[in-house]
């Protein structure tokens, strides 16, 4: 082999080199790169579920309960055994509440649309145990800025309810919600198939003809459930509402009209109920916290499967909402 061809071979060996050189330094950084995102990505899942922590920890449910007090405890959000604002953890709220022997009085602040007829069903009969275990301590319901459907619901179990005359209340009713797909699959010629055992078992299927049975079906389940609604109501508002048609038509009202309507006994917010109704300043949070954990789940948004289903109505359930 001449030397200009032993010259060029090692040129070319040397270049494949270098080249396999550089890609592997490439490849390396590319790998640190991944592995700093993971880490820094860690370190802020840390971070934020320590915040969270210490901000629970440091929240007034650390207020003083050895002294006389008012004991709050929040409902915010949708009701629903997913949320914050479920029955398992407003129950136990409730319990350690009334059993404090320096409670004065509860109030149950609510900022809420509604949500589950189940989880709201559960509060407000919770809520009528405990007033009947402690009958010297009393339960107010303060609405702020939304008490609705299932929230008023459980809004109804307490001895008065205090709103803000901007306050949207009220809204008893039911509802049902989904979408149909029949027309959209028939224009794209898409066939449904299913198959099922129970001639009901495809109960109101969003990809099939809607039957007129299925549909008188639900309405009549729909009823029941809003009958259930007004009875309890009634049973905890008694005599203070008043004879208007629309009352149990699902409308909302301002907080005004709501005490009107006897729907609300007058106008208030926690801290004026706490010093001028149960005469006790001093306010102790037994508001159940989640877990850090779940809260950064909560900020992380894990709830896709939920939206899902809730977009295109594959598992739509009766909401007081």
């Amino acid at each position: 082999m001449s030397k200009s061809a032993q010259n060029l071979s090692s040129a070319i060996d040397t270049e494949t080199t270098l080249e396999k050189l550089l890609l592997a330094t490439l490849k390396e950084q590319k790998s640190q790169r991944r592995w700093k995102i993971f880490f820094r990505l860690s370190y802020l899942i840390i971070f934020i579920a320590l915040f969270v922590f210490v901000r629970n920890s440091l929240s007034p449910s650390s207020a003083d309960n050895t002294k006389a007090h008012t004991a709050l405890i929040t409902l915010e959000g949708e009701i629903s055994s997913t949320s914050n604002a479920n029955a398992s953890d407003i129950i136990s709220s409730l319990d350690a509440a009334f059993e404090d022997k320096n409670t004065q009085g509860v109030i149950l602040s609510i900022n809420s649309p509604g949500g589950s007829p189940v989880q709201s069903s559960e509060i407000y009969n919770e809520i009528k145990r405990q007033r009947q275990l402690h009958p010297k301590i009393k339960l107010y319901a303060v609405c702020a800025d939304v008490c609705a459907s299932g929230s008023y619901y459980v809004a109804a179990a307490a001895d008065d309810i205090y709103v803000n005359p901007s306050s949207l209340v009220g809204s008893i009713g039911v509802l049902m919600d989904g979408f149909g797909f029949v027309g959209t699959m028939n224009k794209l010629g898409v066939e449904r198939r299913l198959a099922t055992a129970g001639s009901h078992k495809g109960f109101m299927d969003p990809f099939s003809p809607e039957s007129a049975n299925d549909k008188l079906y639900l309405q009549s389940m729909l009823d029941d459930l809003h009958n259930q609604f007004i009875h309890n109501v009634k049973a905890g508002r008694g005599d203070r509402l008043k004879d208007d048609p629309d009352l149990f038509s699902g409308l909302v009202w301002a907080g005004d009209r709501a005490v009107q309507l006897g729907l609300a006994d007058g106008f208030g917010s926690v801290n004026e109920v706490a010093r001028n109704i149960i005469k006790a300043e001093n306010i102790v949070d037994y508001t159940q916290k989640p877990n850090p954990l779940s809260s950064l789940m909560s900020v992380l948004g894990v709830s896709s499967a939920k939206t899902f289903a809730k977009v295109t109505g594959l598992s739509a359930e009766p909401h007081l909402q």
